[in-house]
């Protein structure tokens, strides 16, 4: 039995992540390899942060040959093109440069490479076409290699898709009848690093698993409406009166998701999901079964039988309220700005001189809060700046708040009561700066 080293690329995602973890607990030396690991992944010297997508052939071939790797679990991927997110890049060119390394590297390594179930011939997005590209060049190359075609991954933690399934099932919300009837094959990510870890546990040179390529996923056939509906069970919500969201607000959440990923966020309702979604999920289970010897776990056992824990409500709540929290601390900051520096000047300016503010400071003051405001909201909404967004506006309104103490307390007994609702805004950007963490 072969117990060597197994290199996981993509260790900070849904499957790589458990893999990395479930394989170690299996007794294998897994090196764990991610462009950015949370403080919660670094867990052991052997987990790594690698610009792995811009690595070279060569340092490729280093990377290998250091941690003397005899398999590698290729789990890298994107939904869709957008800042810093290139599905030619991750799918096709990095898997190049990946076999040319493995090639190169003089040693016996097998590749386990997760890729998409479906039919070729149906492939319509960027996505499935890159990754159904990257197939092929896998299979040209000639080295020992496993292809894994997952269903919906259904694991203990969420991220896209999940995340947004265990949204819909904690609200009495339903996408359009014509989705929630599409094929949605599932698949327990356990099964996915079961599956791994027998082929990790094979000799390189065993003729039965030296070109696989198996679509993995429950044998019973299930719709997303049936997937949502199970989850439903274990968030008790299964009672409760359903709703069926129009197709147009579909699609509106998708344009929406698209915009919001042009600003570096990564929602999962964006218009290569909901075309995927379209397309269903689906394939023939039986020849990796048959292979392996895996049972696969039904839905409601991937899923739990046992009644969902708080902090898993609390998750499905939050998650699409999430881009609420964002999306209005970003018009409260833009807008707030615009009106006191083109729409309400004089008004505005007006505040600071009835209050014996200094005439000269008056215009500086008025123009320069406007801008930074402003300044505010965008860098809240793009993703990369959010954080920083955050703490500044955290920062300024407890100096609207202390400056106006000292310099027009009248403003506190104000009727609109504008500066007491000051306190709650800091405590709503608070909220969206604890909730930024994706994974």
């Amino acid at each position: 039995m072969n117990q060597g080293t197994i290199l996981v690329l993509g260790a900070s995602g849904l499957i790589g992540r458990f893999v990395t973890d479930d394989l170690r607990a299996r007794g294998f030396r897994v090196v764990g390899v991610a462009r950015k690991l949370s403080p919660a992944q670094k867990m052991g010297a052997l987990d790594i942060e690698l610009p792995i997508l811009s690595l070279d052939p060569p340092a490729l071939t280093r990377l290998l040959s250091e941690h003397e790797v005899d398999v590698v679990v290729n789990c890298l991927g994107v939904l869709q093109d957008g800042p810093g997110s290139d599905t030619n890049a991750v799918h096709r060119d990095f898997v190049g440069r990946l076999l040319q390394a493995i090639a190169d590297s003089g040693r016996a390594i097998r590749l386990v490479h997760i890729s998409i179930p479906g039919n070729a011939d149906a492939d319509r997005t960027a996505f499935a076409m890159t990754k159904r590209e990257a197939e092929r060049l896998i299979a040209a190359s000639g080295i020992p290699r496993a292809i894994l075609r997952p269903g919906f991954v259904v694991a203990p933690s969420a991220y896209g898709g999940s995340a947004m399934l265990r949204a819909l099932a904690a609200f009495p919300l339903d996408l359009p009848a014509k989705e929630m009837a599409t094929p949605f094959q599932p698949v327990a990510v356990e099964d996915i690093s079961a599956t791994i870890a027998w082929l990790a546990a094979r000799e390189i040179d065993d003729a039965a698993v030296k070109a696989v390529s198996w679509d993995l996923m429950q044998s019973e056939p299930v719709t997303m409406a049936g997937v949502v509906k199970q989850f439903r069970r274990v968030f008790g919500t299964a009672g409760w009166p359903d709703i069926t969201m129009p197709p147009f607000m579909l699609d509106l959440g998708a344009r929406l998701g698209d915009l919001a990923s042009a600003l570096g966020w990564m929602p999962p309702l964006r218009s290569t999901a909901i075309a995927e979604l379209r397309r269903g999920v689906r394939g023939d289970p039986s020849a990796w079964i048959a292979a392996t010897g895996i049972a696969p776990k039904t839905l409601a056992d991937a899923i739990g039988r046992h009644p969902a824990t708080i902090q898993d409500v609390w998750f499905a709540r939050l998650f699409p309220i999430k881009a609420l929290i964002i999306a209005s601390l970003v018009g409260f900051w833009l807008v707030s700005g615009f009106i006191a520096l083109f729409v309400s000047y004089r008004a505005a300016a007006g505040i600071l001189t009835a209050h014996n503010f200094p005439p000269a400071l008056v215009d500086p003051v008025t123009t320069g809060t406007s801008l930074m405001d402003m300044s505010i909201g965008a860098l809240i909404a793009f993703r990369r700046t959010a954080a920083i967004g955050l703490v500044a506006g955290i920062a300024a309104s407890l100096g609207y708040m202390f400056g106006a103490a000292i310099l027009t307390p009248d403003l506190w007994i104000e009727p609109l009561g504008a500066l007491v609702k000051t306190g709650p805004a800091i405590v709503l950007m608070l909220v969206a700066l604890l909730m930024l963490d994706d994974r």
